[in-house]
């Protein structure tokens, strides 16, 4: 099971920060993001893919859930 973080209801530049944190942390591995704003979606998906992370996006209703994966 992957870690998840929720960070729906946060105000950026918060998301990309936490998301930042985690791949620090972890530096390989998979975790999940939860989102609420296309905003948060897109930064993340740029700051994971510069990082050297793959991206997978579901949207899921209001909210948009992403899975991070780095080997």
């Amino acid at each position: 099971m992957s870690q998840i973080i929720d960070a729906r209801g946060l105000s950026c530049p918060q998301p990309v920060i936490v998301t930042d944190r985690k791949m620090k942390e972890l530096g390989r591995g998979v975790f999940e993001v939860l989102v609420d704003t296309e905003t948060a979606k897109e930064n993340i998906t740029r700051l994971a893919q510069q990082s050297g992370w793959k991206i997978e996006t579901k949207q899921e209703g209001g909210d948009i859930r992403l899975l991070l994966e780095k080997t």
